[in-house]
């Protein structure tokens, strides 16, 4: 059951994210441009995503498993540290060269998208080296342990 709905989720999402436009590049760039022609289209897109996400939040607060019996992990820690600062400035600038982040970019992958298999391919090298880059940076990042046991 739990895979049946993965697998719904993910192609619901998907198709979502060709309807709304997330995996046309140049979309993404407009609405990235702010000095130039900004498309504020996404704004609608991004607000509709977050919407569900805040309803599903407030319901699953308290929650320690899903309606399928899966554990729900905790919220992470919100404190702000090196790691999460220069990931969000990596994937920033990674989606405003490319006009493409994860979830578009694998979406374009299913019809064929070079550019999508070029990013999906980028990723999961980024993927493979993240933790031995971070080891020999020195930066290291905190697991919240009890949401961390929770899940396994």
């Amino acid at each position: 059951m739990r895979n049946f709905f993965a697998f719904l989720s993910g192609v619901l999402g998907g198709v979502g994210l060709v309807v709304s436009g997330m995996t046309n590049t140049t979309k993404i760039q407009g609405w990235l441009d702010f000095t130039g022609s900004w498309n504020p289209t996404l704004a609608f897109v991004l607000t509709g995503a977050l919407i569900p996400m805040v309803v599903a939040w407030r319901f699953t607060k308290k929650k320690a498993v899903s309606t399928l019996g899966e554990p729900i992990p905790q919220f992470p820690n919100q404190k702000i540290e090196p790691h999460l600062i220069i990931g969000s400035t990596l994937f920033g600038v990674g989606w405003g060269l490319v006009g493409l982040c994860p979830g578009p970019a694998i979406a374009t992958v299913a019809f064929g998208g070079g550019s999508g298999i070029l990013f999906v391919a980028a990723m999961a090298i980024g993927m493979v080296f993240a933790s031995p880059i971070r080891a020999f940076s020195g930066l290291s990042y905190r697991v919240n342990e009890k949401a961390h046991k929770r899940v396994l």
